[in-house]
């Protein structure tokens, strides 16, 4: 495993992880730790606004669609709490209309999911009005549209009609799809 090197995070290294994928967030939490952040763990938008006005970190990164609500009521929380903040909004949705709401609400960026600890160390640090350097190894457009395709039929409950009418297609066109192997 490559060694990672501590960054100059400023005199606060404060992080705000909120995610509600467990698994994927405490995952982060180790990573950001290693490259020198001081990570708090929330899973829901109530425990994230309450921990951004007790103690509001100098740095988060906050998912877009959480369960019990939006992550933009997050990023609000935390730039009202600190008006300093650098704020990523990561999701599995991209979308322009969200990107735009999310930078309105006082986000630095928006990345899409899955973005590793590397692009959101990247995008948290970057500054001007340069845009960051693109990932190393990007996923394939037809792994992105499985991933879609994968979240959406997780959302509807494995229900393969349900989730052929929300994305437009042919239910066994979308059964071939589900039947196959992820793409590289």
């Amino acid at each position: 495993m490559a060694e990672q090197t501590q960054i100059d995070l400023g005199p606060d290294p404060s992080l705000l992880l909120v995610d509600d994928d467990e698994i994927f967030v405490n995952r982060l939490s180790r990573a950001m730790e290693r490259r020198g952040f001081r990570p708090q763990v929330t899973l829901n938008v109530a425990d994230a606004i309450a921990a951004a006005k007790r103690s509001p970190a100098a740095y988060a990164v906050v998912d877009l669609r959480l369960e019990d609500g939006s992550g933009l009521d997050v990023v609000e929380a935390l730039r009202e709490a600190r008006p300093d903040a650098r704020i990523i909004v990561l999701t599995g949705y991209g979308a322009i209309a969200t990107a735009v709401a999310a930078v309105k609400m006082g986000a630095t960026d928006y990345l899409s999911k899955p973005a590793d600890a590397n692009d959101i160390v990247s995008a948290l640090l970057q500054t001007g009005e340069l845009l960051p350097p693109p990932p190393e190894n990007p996923m394939s457009a037809d792994r992105v549209k499985w991933e879609h395709i994968q979240r959406v039929y997780e959302q509807c409950d494995r229900n393969v009609s349900e989730t052929a009418r929300r994305l437009h297609m042919h239910r066994r066109t979308l059964q071939r799809i589900l039947a196959k192997r992820s793409p590289k």
